[in-house]
């Protein structure tokens, strides 16, 4: 929900939350329910009435959320077959990435970024949604439109931090000596290839933009394995994990 769904302790919801309380969990005046408001804070509260466009509820208890990491990982991950990318986001989502890009590079299946549809970036939303209440996050991550790599590559420069593309060709780098120069921002910008990884000549762009190749490690990894394992790395060794 928004913060302005909250007001003098009253909770007025409308929109698709309706539909989950009212239909999904079938929740009936009396129950009670926690509810976020992406800016950190956490609500329970007792539903005083529950119709079909509206819920109005009672705030009985508020608290704020410390369920980020200080870490800000945003993934820039290669469109993926079939339903991997949903799985890349749930599970991104659960162990706290901050924003998703998808990302359409030279070995991906889909060729142009017109053929993600509407309601495809809707349902991808909806994941990192349902996701992001399943963990108790404090702040939904960021879900942007499909972007081809080159600009992806141009916006995690203009955006400043670390950028790290983890490429199973590199021998001689390793993902914790890169995370030896991370910045006091802590933005990590990672990129992810997609079924067949990254073309050389996309390494080389890479490079060049300032994005370093680094080693996972002597095992290749699945394109919907990588990010995952990657995120769980860094946010374990700048100690927002474990």
């Amino acid at each position: 929900m928004s913060p302005q769904a909250v007001r003098d302790n009253r909770v007025i919801l409308r929109g698709t939350i309706v539909h989950q309380i009212r239909d999904v969990l079938r929740m009936r005046p009396g129950d009670e329910i926690v509810l976020l408001d992406n800016s950190g804070a956490a609500y329970r509260a007792e539903l005083v009435t529950v119709d079909r466009d509206v819920v109005r509820g009672r705030v009985v208890d508020r608290w704020k959320l410390e369920t980020e990491p200080h870490a800000r990982i945003t993934l820039y991950q290669g469109l993926l077959k079939g339903q991997k990318f949903d799985w890349v986001l749930q599970k991104g989502t659960e162990l706290g990435i901050t924003a998703f890009v998808p990302m359409l590079s030279a070995r991906c299946i889909v060729g142009n970024v017109d053929d993600v549809s509407d309601a495809r970036l809707e349902r991808w939303q909806r994941i990192v949604v349902e996701a992001a209440e399943q963990a108790g996050r404090a702040v939904l991550p960021s879900l942007s439109a499909v972007m081809l790599f080159k600009h992806a590559c141009e916006s995690a420069a203009a955006r400043g931090g670390l950028a790290i593309l983890p490429w199973e060709n590199e021998r001689t780098h390793g993902l914790r000596e890169a995370l030896q120069v991370v910045p006091k921002s802590k933005e990590i910008h990672l990129f992810i290839g997609p079924e067949g990884g990254f073309a050389e000549e996309e390494v080389v762009a890479a490079k060049v933009a300032g994005v370093a190749p680094v080693s996972l490690g002597p095992r290749i990894l699945r394109a919907e394995t990588a990010g995952l394992a990657a995120a769980a790395a860094i946010l374990f060794e700048l100690g927002d994990l474990g």
